[in-house]
């Protein structure tokens, strides 16, 4: 163990075992799945990022071993730990540079957001040193004024190639491609079964999955586009679910990003309008409405349907606002007389 100490030293790592793990040292070959527990901090202790609280929710980090992980020191550092232990691992500037991608990406996990949204299309050194704001500006500020992290690692489980299932990430390219129809079918019947939640998180993996491999392509270029096609039944899936959980505006957002380059596409458009109508954006729902009438006639009864149960949602919500609001501005009223004690 002391040997290794050494080694990281040289490295630029110097480690601090908290609470010492059980059993032996695994060999960790490529392919072990390593999960563990993490909090990022800088050296004044300020923390930027912790596994346990992410998102509202304690999930920890699984990486595959030799799978070239954009945050190469994470598995230098796992590899000379056992199962069970507890250390911190103090890391020099080069092992850090590109912390500020990778959390911003797992932020984006944590909050159901595409991992890969907000980042540019260009290498990780080529955003380092561009002025693209990441979102955050505890990372905006820690990509301008790179410094040494602190990393406190908790490793949970060590399990060796071949004894667990591939998740999406660590999949290749055709693997990836292979498995998109099956992950948009599970979906579809988890929606059929009520199972919304659950639907929702395969839509989601499908997308991510798609918008991977879309951003090795340039936009615009044939193989983009075709990813994109497959892209977009699952983003309007993910909306219908989205809408049943009453995220409205995230809705609103998405079916947005779809009409924007598909102008014709009606399901988009109705989504939205349904989604503008359950926030009270009359305007933009009758617009949206009005849209899905010329590029599909036939959709007339469920338009007017929606359309009327809008209506009455505003006529109720007014008879509210002015049960409520009466008698708030009564002029005939005698005005209150001050008192002195």
């Amino acid at each position: 163990m002391e040997e290794e100490a050494r080694k990281l030293l040289e490295e630029g790592i110097i480690k601090k075992v908290i609470s010492p793990g059980r059993g032996e040292l695994s060999t960790f070959p490529d392919g072990t799945k390593v999960v563990f527990h993490y909090r990022t901090s800088l050296c004044d202790g300020k923390v930027l990022d912790d596994s346990r609280t992410m998102g509202g929710r304690s999930k920890p980090m699984e990486l595959i071993l030799g799978k070239k992980f954009k945050l190469a020191v994470w598995e230098r550092v796992v590899i000379t730990m056992k199962q069970g232990e507890l250390a911190d691992f103090t890391c020099d500037i080069k092992h850090t540079a590109l912390y500020p991608l990778v959390s911003q990406s797992l932020r984006n996990i944590s909050a159901g957001k595409d991992p890969l949204e907000g980042q540019r299309h260009c290498c990780g050194i080529a955003q380092i040193h561009s002025h693209h704001s990441l979102g955050h500006k505890d990372l905006d500020e820690l990509q301008a004024n790179q410094q040494p992290l602190v990393f406190s690692i908790e490793l949970l489980e060590v399990l060796p190639p071949g004894s667990f299932q591939l998740d999406v990430w660590a999949m290749t390219d055709e693997e990836k491609l292979e498995l998109v129809p099956h992950i948009h079918e599970e979906g579809n019947v988890l929606f059929k079964k009520g199972q919304i939640k659950e639907a929702t998180e395969k839509y989601y993996n499908g997308i991510a999955c798609l918008k991977n491999l879309q951003m090795k392509e340039h936009p615009g270029d044939e193989i983009w586009v075709k990813l994109d096609h497959m892209i977009t039944p699952l983003l309007l899936n993910f909306c219908q679910c989205k809408h049943l959980q009453g995220q409205y505006y995230e809705v609103i957002e998405h079916c947005s990003s779809i009409v924007f380059k598909y102008e014709g596409n009606v399901k988009a458009f109705y989504k939205r309008a349904k989604a503008h109508a359950a926030v009270w954006n009359e305007v933009e729902a009758r617009a949206d409405f009005d849209k899905v009438l010329e590029l599909d006639p036939s959709l007339a009864p469920s338009v007017a349907k929606e359309l009327k149960a809008m209506e009455e949602k505003i006529r109720t919500k007014k008879k509210e606002e002015k049960g409520r609001y009466k008698g708030l501005f009564n002029y005939n009223a005698r005005p209150a007389t001050a008192t002195t004690g």
